[in-house]
């Protein structure tokens, strides 16, 4: 036992989704009358990030639902299916167990969430496009990390997660702390909902060889093939120094996106800045209601 007060999760209690095959995913649901809004955190994260959003959201009232992927947060963690296209078709069987498909949801995505929500609304034929009503690609959805490394060896050798369980539960808390501490309320939470505390060692929720195989679907897989199938409006929100021609490339290619750039923003601008991020997920929803009156 480790003598340490890890944080607990307070939030909304997950509703467990069955999408088939055996699997689960952990939805947040926050109920309302108003337009549904669907949050998808990214790698190795989990969908607490997004608590200061759907919050927001839902004080407006909005229907929102926050996702844990599959093998993140508190989803179920099948051995197999950790990949881009498949953590896609789970968002969309989802999407249809919980009958939001055809609701015309706004549906956001950071990072390597990004990059799930850009090609689950894309889809796989025609028959299996989802009836979105907008997309929102928050600091990913351009991610194709071959651009930037010759070999996935390469690769995973730069962007391997630190093994924590070699450092005290103590210190973690502390560096999360640190790294938070000018953040909204809640923010430590919300990070440590990526973690979990086994027999007194810190080890993320994500098995390392899951994040690995994700890593690869991100190096292997170009995002630019699916832009063009996105026909729904799309903001891309840009945080950092991400490299400007990705986006400009993902934004000329997509048949209808707008972009918003924030260069000093952190990469997790949905837990650091929620109230920014809400704004522009309005105003897409401002943008898909003008495109159908």
């Amino acid at each position: 036992m480790t003598a340490i007060d890890w944080p607990a999760d307070t939030w909304v209690t997950p509703q467990s989704i069955d999408i088939g095959g055996g699997v689960t995913l952990a939805v947040r649901i926050l109920d309302g009358d108003g337009h549904p809004f669907v949050l998808v955190h990214g790698l190795a994260s989990n969908a607490l990030l997004w608590r200061q959003v759907a919050e927001d959201l839902h004080r407006r009232g909005h229907r929102v639902a926050a996702v844990d992927l599959r093998g993140h947060g508190r989803s179920d963690r099948p051995a197999s299916g950790h990949t881009t296209h498949q953590a896609a078709a789970d968002l969309n069987a989802c999407l249809a167990a919980l009958g939001w498909a055809e609701r015309r949801p706004v549906v956001a995505g950071q990072s390597w969430g990004g990059n799930v929500v850009l090609r689950a609304a894309q889809g796989g034929s025609p028959r299996d496009v989802p009836s979105w009503g907008g997309v929102a690609a928050v600091d990913g959805g351009w991610i194709h990390l071959r651009s930037r490394f010759e070999s996935f060896e390469e690769c995973w050798d730069q962007l391997a997660p630190p093994d924590l369980g070699e450092q005290a539960p103590d210190d973690v808390l502390s560096w999360i702390g640190t790294m938070v501490h000018e953040w909204p309320p809640g923010s430590t939470e919300a990070v440590v909902g990526n973690l979990e505390l086994v027999n007194g060692q810190v080890r993320s929720r994500l098995a390392r060889p899951h994040h690995r195989s994700i890593v690869h679907a991100l190096w292997s897989d170009d995002p630019s093939d699916i832009y063009p199938g996105v026909t729904a409006p799309v903001s891309l929100l840009v945080a950092g120094r991400s490299t400007s021609a990705d986006v400009d490339a993902a934004s000329t290619a997509l048949p209808d996106a707008h972009v918003s750039w924030y260069p000093d923003a952190h990469h997790d601008i949905h837990l650091q800045h929620p109230d920014l991020v809400s704004s522009e997920l309005l105003a897409l929803l401002a943008r898909v209601k003008g495109s159908t009156t």
